[in-house]
């Protein structure tokens, strides 16, 4: 996977999950009864990363980039599928584990990508204008949203982004021009 692909697919799987983030954050809120079931449930996606994270590395660097990327982005949109089904707090917190073995995956192979495809010289600008390119999406997915929910009802906006995260898996699977 060259650079150029790296960084569509991240665009657009950044764009994504900052458009549905807000709405997850009120649902997960309704589905409980208290805040501390909405901080356990923060707390099980965090710890979960955080435990998966050396795994990940090493699975990482046996199978690829590419692959850990379409896990991540097939296995996210099959989750965003299941969000609007929630009705008990036993189940967010089933999908935040899965949300922070996906989510680790993602950040992990991000920053393994970025290491392997930098030189030294100009590694910090080439990510400098990575970070500028997705954070300009993840706004702009933002501010669209607050648009199209006026529109859509918030299981369809989950829906919805089931659809790019597939869309970013056809990104990354394409094969690259010789």
């Amino acid at each position: 996977m060259n650079f150029r692909k790296f960084l569509i697919a991240q665009s657009i799987l950044i764009a994504a999950s900052s458009v549905v983030f807000p709405f997850y954050l009120l649902l997960i809120k309704n589905v409980g009864d208290s805040y501390s079931q909405f901080g356990w449930a923060y707390g099980l996606f965090t710890l979960t990363a955080a435990l998966t994270y050396p795994i990940i590395g090493r699975l990482g660097d046996r199978y690829g980039d590419k692959k850990m990327l379409l896990i991540y982005t097939l296995g996210t949109a099959a989750v965003m599928l299941l969000i609007p089904l929630l009705y008990e707090v036993w189940q967010v917190y089933m999908i935040q584990i899965m949300m922070g073995i996906l989510g680790a995956i993602q950040k992990n192979t991000e920053k393994a990508f970025l290491a392997r495809n930098n030189d030294n010289e100009t590694a910090g600008e080439r990510i400098g204008k990575y970070h500028l390119q997705i954070s300009l999406w993840s706004g702009l997915g933002i501010i669209l949203t607050g648009y199209l929910i006026d529109f859509l009802t918030i299981a369809s906006l989950f829906y919805l982004i089931s659809f790019v995260y597939i869309i970013a898996s056809f990104v990354i699977i394409k094969r690259e021009r010789i």
